[in-house]
Formats: C-alpha cells, sequence, structure tokens
C-alpha cells in the first residue's frame, strides 16, 4: 500500500515548488516595486523623509505588508541606497566602459554624470542629499551611502590613473587634485543649479572640466580623443573593480 502512494506524492512535488517558487517570485517583484517608489520619494525629501506608513500610503499596502518585506525603516533606507546605486552604475559607469582607456573614458564619466545630474537638479541627488542628513550620524544607513560614493569615486580615480598611464595627461599631474576637482564640479553644480537657481551653471561646469583637461592634459592628448560621445553598454564590470 505505501509503495503504491509514492508515485502520488511525487506527482504533487512539482506543483507544491511550482507554487514556492511563483509565490517567491511576486513576493520579489512587490519588493522590487516597494523600493522604486521609496527611491522616488527619497529623491524628493530625503532618506529621512522615508517611513513605512509614508510608503504603505503611496503601495496602497498595509503597514505590516510594507514591513514583512525589509523589517525595519533601516532596512528600507539601505535597500533605496543600493537601488540608487545600480541605476547609476547602469546610467554613468556601464557606458563610459565603451570608451578606451584613458582622456575618452575619463570624459565620457564626466559626460554621463552631466546628464545625470541635468535630470536630479529637479528630483535631487541621493548622494548629496543624504550626505547632508548622515554626515554627522554614524550607523549602517550611513555606511551604506558612504560606501557607494567611495567606489564611485575609486571608479573616477582609477580613469583618471589609466589617463596618466596613457600619456594622456602630464607626468607629474596629481591624480587625487584631479579627481578631487572634478567631484567638485558636480557637488557646486548641484548648489548653484538646484539650490541657488543660477542660470548657466550647467555651461560653466562644462567649462570647469575643459578647464581642468587643458591644465593637467599633456601635449599628446589630441582634443578629438575625448570627443566621442559614449556608446551604449552591455558590459557587467563593477566600478569596484579594476576594467
Amino acid at each position: 500500500m505505501a509503495i503504491t502512494e509514492l508515485p502520488a506524492k511525487a506527482s504533487r512535488a512539482p506543483a507544491a515548488g511550482s507554487a514556492v517558487a511563483k509565490s517567491q517570485q511576486k513576493g520579489q517583484q512587490t519588493k522590487a516595486a516597494i523600493v522604486d517608489a521609496a527611491l522616488g520619494l527619497a529623491t524628493q525629501i530625503g532618506l529621512e523623509g522615508l517611513s513605512i506608513g509614508a510608503l504603505a500610503e503611496v503601495m496602497r499596502m498595509s503597514k505590516s505588508g510594507v514591513f514583512a518585506h525589509f523589517g525595519s525603516r533601516e532596512e528600507l533606507q539601505i535597500s533605496v541606497i543600493r537601488e540608487y546605486h545600480v541605476r547609476f552604475e547602469e546610467e554613468v559607469f556601464f557606458p563610459a566602459l565603451q570608451q578606451p582607456r584613458g582622456l575618452p573614458r575619463l570624459a565620457a564619466l564626466f559626460h554621463n554624470w552631466m546628464k545625470r545630474t541635468s535630470l536630479e537638479i529637479d528630483s535631487g541627488c541621493l548622494y548629496i542629499s543624504g550626505a547632508v542628513e548622515f554626515d554627522d550620524r554614524p550607523g549602517p544607513v550611513r555606511d551604506a551611502l558612504a560606501g557607494s560614493v567611495r567606489t564611485w569615486l575609486a571608479a573616477m580615480y582609477r580613469a583618471v590613473v589609466q589617463a596618466k598611464e596613457a600619456g594622456h595627461l602630464h607626468p607629474d599631474a596629481d591624480e587625487h587634485q584631479m579627481a578631487f576637482e572634478i567631484h567638485g564640479l558636480i557637488l557646486a553644480l548641484h548648489y548653484e543649479a538646484r539650490f541657488l537657481k543660477t542660470p548657466g551653471s550647467m555651461d560653466r561646469a562644462h567649462t570647469g572640466f575643459a578647464n581642468i583637461l587643458a591644465r593637467y592634459g599633456s601635449d599628446a592628448a589630441a582634443p578629438s580623443s575625448i570627443s566621442a560621445a559614449p556608446k551604449k553598454s552591455s558590459g557587467k564590470a563593477s566600478p569596484s573593480k579594476p576594467v
């Protein structure tokens, strides 16, 4: 009798497994939708403005339903930071990898960064607003935010180093200083364009980058080498890894 029951149990197993898989997939989709909505809110009101209750209202879910996907407001904030970083990579970093190492890639990184910044003038940059909120507040949220920013700045610095190795910069060029000045342009642009609403801020940022290249660039660096528009990327490299 027991032997005849085994096939029946085995035949029901795939259906049960399929139901579990579908449930897990639905749960992942719901969580992704919540993170997407949370990211939209965070760029407008900041990470500190996020709450389980406000998000539940936006998603038309119960608070317990939202809470079940994250467990805490802190984990929700960290998930938003991770999602923002993923999108930043896809829009800024990966497309630049299609350009040759050296000034072409460095210029592509800046070009993509400026393109994203032009959109964030209205919506807000999580890296910048988050830094204001958590600059003096140690903890997992600050660590996640600072880690994402450091990863991106390391990628920018590596592009500067590669430009120097390619002979596109003066042999005595200070890579740290150059990367610092490029980062400073973006911070100044956000402050001038978003906060002060200063006309022509975007053009001044482009001029600032051209001045940096003129100051640090070698005579061997042809202007045409940095004029190409970045191509669409299909790469899977990470800013945290050399390319």
